[in-house]
């Protein structure tokens, strides 16, 4: 199971200068230091909102904020769901996660998760960090996904990604007919009233980069193919809706449906059943973890975003 935690210190004058993963063990001792360590590398723990190394060192008065995912022990168990691999060796598995298969177990899915999976076909993977997981899709996003499958793959994919080597790109469907690309950069952090979703923050929130550029535009909806800096939480869905563009069937960040006046019923339908919001990790890119070879993947749409794409070519062309 996951426990969201939220902490924050002060650095104070006895801190000054020390490194960061020492000055986190002090300020948070209820966490291990190896804990806090991944916490650093993976953007959880910030210094006044930035992302640091565990050996920079900190300064008097630098307030250290701490906003993770506690992973619970509850004796994860393997379960025979099947799985759909795309590259597998001794360090490195790279799968196509379906929309609607939930990554951990947590509170409400227990059992059933992409972690029952991995662990059923490789039980090894009890013994790394999260069962190898290292970055996550949404449970109803479907696409690539790389898990380690030893502790130096760990160690690498997780420092890949904290300095934003990983390529990953994503096909996404949004409500609007967008006139062109662009870039999003803004914070994103806990809504400050809906805590179970995440918002564009002023203040307090971690840094998110979002690149879009739109690959096929139809009357009131638009295929865009969108690139991550970043990794944070629901971060396509909310840079999306922030611009006005949010994704078909993502009511959380969407809101209703928006139907084009006049749409014929075939599209109305199509719209009003997705049932997912329309978001698949399409590409994924790395440097392996032993070999150091540049290696990439991509994956085709799913059968749902294809007869999405169809009907609005049909129904709602420009």
């Amino acid at each position: 199971m996951l426990e969201h935690i939220e902490q924050e210190a002060v650095v104070s004058p006895e801190q000054h200068g020390k490194r960061l993963d020492q000055v986190a063990a002090e300020l948070f001792p209820d966490f291990s230091r190896s804990r806090l360590q991944a916490w650093i590398r993976s953007g959880e723990l910030l210094v006044d909102g930035a992302t640091f190394k565990p050996r920079d060192k900190v300064s008097v008065g630098a307030r250290v904020t701490l906003d993770a995912e506690l992973e619970q022990e509850v004796g994860w168990q393997g379960e025979a769901i099947a799985l759909d691999l795309q590259y597998e060796d001794a360090d490195i598995l790279v799968l196509n996660k379906p929309a609607g298969l939930v990554v951990h177990p947590a509170a409400g899915h227990a059992s059933g998760t992409l972690v029952n999976a991995l662990l059923h076909r490789y039980p090894e993977l009890e013994k790394l960090p999260r069962a190898g997981i290292v970055h996550r899709l949404d449970k109803e996003t479907s696409g690539l996904m790389v898990v380690a499958r030893s502790l130096r793959a760990h160690t690498s994919l997780v420092e890949q990604l904290q300095s934003r080597s990983v390529s990953r790109e994503y096909a996404a469907v949004t409500i609007g007919a967008m006139t062109g690309g662009g870039t999003v950069d803004a914070a994103i952090g806990r809504h400050p009233r809906q805590r179970k979703k995440m918002a564009v923050v002023s203040h307090g929130g971690k840094p998110a980069v979002t690149h879009y550029r739109v690959t096929e535009r139809f009357a009131h909806h638009t295929l865009v193919k969108v690139r991550l800096e970043t990794g944070r939480t629901h971060q396509i869905r909310v840079h999306m809706a922030h611009i006005h563009y949010p994704l078909v069937g993502d009511p959380q960040y969407g809101g209703r449906p928006k139907l084009p006046r006049g749409a014929e019923a075939e599209l109305v339908e199509a719209l009003r059943s997705f049932p997912r919001q329309a978001l698949h990790a399409q590409r994924l890119g790395l440097e392996h973890p032993a070999s150091g070879e540049e290696l990439e993947w991509e994956s085709g749409l799913p059968e749902d975003m294809e007869a999405l794409l169809d009907c609005l070519r049909r129904c709602d062309p420009l």
